[in-house]
Formats: C-alpha cells, structure tokens, sequence
C-alpha cells in the first residue's frame, strides 16, 4: 500500500485515507468491512464506472448525473471525515 502523504508528514487522516484498503477488502470480498473502511467506495465506483462507460457511449443525461455523483460524494467524504474525528 502506498503510504499517505498528509499521515506520514502531518499526523492526521486525510479525506482518501483508507480508500486504497476498502479496495483491497472489496476484492477480498469484504464489502461490509470495505464500506465501514471507507463509506464512500461504492458511490466513487459508481462514479468512475460511469466516466469509464461514458468515454465510449456519451448519454444526454452525463454532465447532470456526473455532477450529482460529484456532490453525493463530496457530502459523503466529509461526512464520514468529520464522523472519524468526532468518534
């Protein structure tokens, strides 16, 4: 695993940090653990799924639902960010 650079220098998680063991615990076949790991895995496959796809197939509805995963996302990242301080 790489090793996080904002950890590493500053001593603090950073918005990504677990991301890259949630992967490895979906591959595993953890997906109840990947998403305590990191709660926004699925919604950021999703998302990437979805440019992957619309690279080849460009639909009318892409600019407005790649937005929308953008905020989800975003509201999710934070969330479970500031939930990881609190707790």
């Amino acid at each position: 695993m790489l090793p996080c650079f904002t950890k590493q220098y500053f001593g603090i998680d950073c918005l990504g940090c677990g991301i890259q063991r949630s992967l490895a615990l979906i591959l595993n076949g953890e997906f109840v653990a990947a998403f305590k790991m990191y709660p926004a895995i699925y919604t950021l496959l999703l998302f990437f799924g979805f440019l992957g796809v619309n690279m080849y197939y460009n639909f009318s509805f892409a600019s407005k639902l790649i937005r929308n995963l953008v905020i989800i996302n975003g509201v999710i990242i934070t969330i479970s960010f500031i939930n990881k301080y609190i707790n």
